[in-house]
């Protein structure tokens, strides 16, 4: 049974049940503070048919706990305090302003996951058509009511939470605007933790929200069975090469497996047909040819689609 009322929208796109599944390039800090990565990222996932990037956006200040503020660490850039690291790869709004503007030449959408309330603030002066919650902040309520205040359709990963605090999330959220992610929170995760059949038992306790899926694995193919089961949204983690410096690039999908990724999605999209058992007119010919006793077939028995 189609639910009119598991379809949401994110931007001019709308996510759901019978609508093709809204792929997500999670970029987050893949780009290493850089903005040309970030672009070159935006480029390939626009060219691999993604309808979104989708960023991290943090205040250091408020993220990093203070005890870990002045632990020192090696970089890239050399040795640096943890607070200073922080700095060093996020984004400000010059940076947002590029990505913004480069997002719109491509055609593609953009949105990112507010760690904290003061960047839902600064994410709204993009007027982004949608935010994300990642599975880290599922039990913030601080930030699932500031997120649920903004109106726009709020994305929820469930990676390292229990059916409790889900269904306190959603409570919390509204049902009504948000979409769920199955997820597993672990960097690469492994298959036998995937678990992608909770696909199934989200959609059978929230029968009025999309639910998707947020994969951490490595290879495509769990990525490709999700939307066979379902999903209505994908995300993976996206980066230029998986060799880069940093802690989610091992999980993460480079840009020509990106685009087999898209392209392997919209074959299943199509292969999964409406579920209707028809005998199509490509077979009539090899009916004929190979059935040894034939029956009659009523009109309506019969389509002419290819």
């Amino acid at each position: 049974m189609v639910h009119s009322n598991r379809i949401r929208r994110i931007g001019n796109k709308e996510v759901g049940t019978g609508r093709p599944t809204y792929v997500i390039g999670e970029i987050g800090i893949n780009h290493n503070g850089e903005l040309a990565n970030a672009l070159a990222l935006i480029d390939a996932a626009a060219d691999a048919g993604c309808d979104a990037v989708k960023f991290q956006k943090r205040t250091p200040e408020i993220c990093t706990p203070r005890d870990q503020w002045d632990i020192e660490r090696d970089t890239p850039w050399g040795r640096m305090t943890y607070i200073d690291y922080r700095h060093r790869v996020e984004f400000g709004e010059d940076e947002y302003r590029a990505v913004d503007e480069h997002c719109r030449e491509r055609g593609i959408a953009w949105f990112a996951s507010p760690w904290d309330t003061e960047a839902v603030t600064f994410l709204e002066k993009f007027d982004v058509p949608a935010h994300k919650v990642a599975s880290a902040s599922l039990t913030d309520d601080e930030l699932l009511l500031a997120l649920r205040a903004t109106g726009k359709t709020v994305i929820l990963s469930t990676g390292m939470s229990t059916p409790q605090q889900i269904r306190h999330a959603v409570e919390v959220l509204g049902s009504e605007n948000i979409v769920l992610l199955h997820a597993t929170s672990t960097y690469p995760a492994k298959a036998e933790e995937l678990n992608l059949r909770v696909i199934n038992s989200l959609e059978a306790a929230y029968p009025n929200v999309p639910v998707g899926y947020s994969g951490h694995e490595t290879g495509l193919q769990t990525t490709v069975a999700a939307v066979a089961m379902g999903a209505c949204a994908v995300e993976r983690h996206i980066t230029l090469d998986r060799a880069m410096w940093g802690s989610d690039q091992a999980a993460s999908v480079e840009p020509g497996g990106l685009a087999r990724l898209v392209r392997d999605i919209r074959t299943i999209e199509t292969a999964l047909g409406d579920g209707v058992k028809k005998v199509y007119a490509s077979e009539l010919g090899p009916m004929k040819k190979l059935r040894r006793v034939q029956h009659t077939l009523p009109a309506e028995g019969v389509t002419t689609t290819a």
